[in-house]
């Protein structure tokens, strides 16, 4: 009995011829595809020397990483501007409040000499421009002129000119005065204040708040005294 033909073994230039035509590829193919083809057969996770032969980024692309993040959102951005605004503008705060410690403290208050035009530029009885800004009225009478200091001497407060009834009336408790600045009715203890008034080389007149002259109840008045009034 014949044995069964056995299935002859191929030959190394049989397997070889195979291999070669299995692998051959267009010759149109880039190089970089041809490597990376046999690379893939060679082994399903790409080794580091073939990553070397292929360039960057078809490397990248072969081992699947992931190079580019996602953009932030608008309301992102927009959140950590403001975070950003409230830290700076906290910091710039306290940077100010730190500098404003070292500064004097002063009260800025009119000067307490200053001119107020010739004796010429007033009339008989009381003139109210100057209340406003250096609280003054000028009084101009028959024989003389002199400063009242608008200031009431029961509590300090400004009384009003009231030319229709020739008087000065303190808003604060009622206090009267006539056109000459003496009290007649209310609490107030004694006449309004009289500023030092003096004229200049050019004839101006020169008032001086920083000195007053009073006249207390029952003591000698100084309305009468030099610097009180100017005579016409």
């Amino acid at each position: 009995m014949d044995s069964p033909e056995e299935n002859p073994k191929p030959s190394a230039e049989g397997v070889s011829s195979d291999a070669s035509t299995k692998m051959e590829v267009p010759a149109a193919t880039p190089p970089a595809a041809r490597v990376a083809g046999g690379a893939a057969k060679a082994s399903s996770t790409p080794t580091a020397a073939v990553a070397k032969g292929i360039p960057k980024p078809v490397a990248a692309k072969a081992t699947g990483a992931v190079l580019e993040s996602t953009p932030d959102a608008p309301i992102n951005k927009m959140r950590r501007r403001i975070v950003w605004y409230s830290i700076t503008g906290f910091l710039m705060t306290c940077f100010l409040m730190f500098v404003r410690f070292f500064l004097p403290r002063t009260i800025f208050e009119p000067a307490s000499i200053f001119r107020i035009g010739f004796p010429s530029d007033y009339g008989i009885g009381v003139d109210t421009k100057w209340q406003q800004q250096y609280r003054i009225w000028v009084d101009k009478t028959s024989d003389r002129l002199f400063v009242i200091y608008a200031r009431c001497t029961h509590l300090g407060c400004t009384p009003d000119w009231r030319s229709s009834e020739n008087k000065f009336k303190c808003p604060c408790h009622g206090s009267g005065y006539d056109s000459e600045g003496v009290n007649f009715e209310g609490p107030a203890p004694r006449p309004m204040d009289r500023a030092e008034v003096k004229l200049d080389a050019e004839g101006q007149i020169v008032v001086n708040i920083g000195k007053l002259y009073k006249s207390p109840k029952g003591e000698k008045s100084e309305f009468n005294d030099e610097g009180s009034y100017i005579p016409l």
